[in-house]
């Protein structure tokens, strides 16, 4: 009873009048002169303007392979499959062949067929091998020279996903698809100045691995610099034997035993049977909505349950009234967060967990947790101990949205887990693998906690902070939304939704906005640059330990207004784009 007052202490805070206004609509804005020739703008960041679909990447080539596909004739899932293989090439540390991500699809109704929204879950998954003591010391702390190695490299699932994605929906011929890919890691591409660096400042991590350094740096051991063309012979002859012979290309078959020989030479164990027995896994996304917006999110092993249950909660709240970046509405964002991240414990994958994701989802579990809330002040972690199992997990993912001329929609986020993975290739092959194994809860404390769902065993289904997901109008993709992070994910897709539908910015201002991040029980209050100083005492005064962040996230974005796609590619990492089909 105690809580439910505190909520709705909460609620009272806010100015009755407020509560008049209709879901979306924005507050009343004062009348502005447009100040003689200068034509009045209300919002700072604008979204780039497109017709006949769109593409946003982290890489403006990828996205512009995309781009092409659509202008080709080809469809949403088309253009998505090229931009994947191709942001193997033009963004080794975050694109992949050898890592794994998750999908959500929406074809529209046409010709007859009904109109279907799916969920292709490729993430990683555990060798039939594995043992509990796999990555971990003698004294059973998790060891990060094992995480970064063969010993840490899951299953990869991209090949998968992204066949299990065209085998259903796509139009244009596979081969045509990986093309692009192809002629980029053959001919190269120049690589940026950001590119460079991030490739250059590898080498003290992939020094090990001959052949990483032979991929990555020139034969005497130097750095390709900005403007430098950057081949990838090896990666070139794998794309052409999986534009040759799709998925089984890559699971089974010669390319499949180099792949697994390399694995095991350098201490791994996956196998060829593993290789052989993985797949992608269908299924529906979780439904859900926020203030009238129905949403489809990626289910577990991904979190789109635990955006779902932060929506959820605030939407128990007058979150538009308070203002955006105000003490109240940073306050509320961080109550929310930690108890999302509590929660957080109850998520993991099969073979030996199953999440309560309809019950994490749901509108009445939040209205329970949502009473948690005191407007005076922060929550600690002897009410909600830290349930994060993912606390390993890198902040370079990469994420890219497809919507084509006729509304088909592809959210997509993908990873390698770390930046540049396990900094490990199999030789021959150009395969960047992944490190994703480090994503279960490998320490002795961690079997004798809550995190049972993310133990380590056979065939384990490794999970993941990613989250894309799709926002409708109607029966109509409305936002295509996603973004790497890491740990950020989570509440970065939380701000970027309150921002365009509680305070109606538009797409781009939503995602250039500066951003919170709040971990579980008593971990700080991160703040981005470009809040005012002045707000970090007023939260203090509320219990929260603040800290300044670094950048969180990188949101690419897509809303369709009628005929208008609007796209935005968030300016915190460089090379991003959104570019549209015309």
């Amino acid at each position: 009873m105690i809580r439910h007052l505190a909520a709705a202490a909460l609620l009272a805070s806010v100015p009755a009048a407020t509560f008049a206004q209709s879901v979306g609509e924005a507050a009343p804005r004062a009348a502005s002169p447009s100040g003689g020739d200068i034509v009045a703008y209300d919002q700072i960041h604008k979204p780039t303007i497109g017709r006949g679909g769109m593409v946003v990447s982290q890489n403006v080539l990828a996205a512009r392979v995309g781009a092409d596909i659509l202008r080709r004739g080809g469809n949403a899932v088309d253009a998505a499959v090229a931009t994947g293989f191709a942001l193997a090439v033009t963004l080794p540390r975050a694109g992949n062949v050898g890592g794994g991500g998750y999908m959500l699809i929406h074809m529209v109704a046409k010709d007859g067929r009904p109109a279907q929204t799916i969920a292709i879950d490729y993430y990683g998954q555990a060798s039939r091998h594995t043992t509990p003591d796999l990555l971990v010391d003698a004294a059973g702390k998790l060891d990060q020279a094992r995480v970064m190695s063969m010993k840490g490299v899951a299953i990869p699932g991209t090949v998968a996903g992204l066949w299990e994605a065209h085998r259903r929906f796509g139009k244009l011929p596979w081969g045509t698809l990986l093309a692009p890919a192809i002629a980029m890691a053959q001919q190269g591409v120049a690589l940026s100045d950001d590119e460079a660096k991030a490739n250059a400042d590898q080498r003290r991590l992939m020094a090990d691995d001959a052949a990483a350094m032979a991929m990555f740096f020139k034969p005497d051991g130097a750095a390709y610099a900005p403007g430098d063309r950057f081949r990838q012979p090896d990666l070139a002859a794998t794309l052409k034997a999986i534009a040759a012979g799709g998925a089984d290309a890559f699971y089974r078959g010669p390319l499949a035993q180099l792949l697994a020989a390399g694995i095991k030479a350098g201490g791994g164990i996956i196998d060829a049977a593993d290789l052989a027995g993985y797949r992608a896994i269908v299924s529906e996304p979780i439904w859900s909505s926020y203030r009238g917006r129905r949403i489809a999110y990626m289910p577990p092993t991904a979190s789109g349950v635990s955006v779902a249950e932060a929506m959820n909660i605030l939407e128990r709240f007058p979150v538009a009234p308070a203002k955006w970046g105000s003490v109240v509405n940073l306050h509320l964002l961080s109550e929310t967060m930690k108890i999302v991240s509590a929660d957080r414990r109850l998520i993991g994958g099969g073979p030996d967990w199953k999440t309560p994701a309809e019950g994490l989802a749901s509108k009445s579990y939040a209205i329970e947790r949502a009473a948690l809330i005191r407007p005076d002040r922060a929550l600690d972690a002897r009410m909600l101990p830290d349930g994060n199992p993912y606390p390993h997990e890198s902040k370079d993912t990469t994420h890219f949205s497809v919507v084509d001329a006729d509304g088909n929609a592809v959210s997509n986020t993908y990873t390698l887990s770390a930046s540049y993975g396990a900094h490990v290739v199999a030789p021959g092959t150009g395969v960047l693998l992944n490190n994703s194994l480090g994503n279960l809860a490998w320490t002795r404390r961690d079997a004798a906690s809550e995190r049972r769902a993310t133990l380590p065993g056979p065939n384990k289904r490794v999970g993941s902070t990613i989250t894309p997901l799709i926002v409708f109008n109607g029966d109509r993709p409305w936002l295509v939304t996603g973004t790497p992070g890491g740990g950020y994910i989570i509440a970065t897709m939380v701000q970027l939704l309150s921002n365009v539908i509680d305070h109606g910015l538009n797409v781009a201002e939503a995602a250039e906005r500066p951003r919170i991040n709040q971990g579980g029980g008593d971990a700080p209050l991160e703040l981005e640059e470009g809040f005012s100083p002045d707000i970090v005492p007023l939260l203090e005064a509320k219990g929260h330990r603040v800290r300044a962040s670094n950048t969180m996230g990188s949101i690419q974005s897509i809303m369709v207004e009628g005929g208008t796609y609007l796209g935005a590619a968030d300016t915190r990492r460089p090379d991003a784009a959104a570019v549209a089909a015309r």
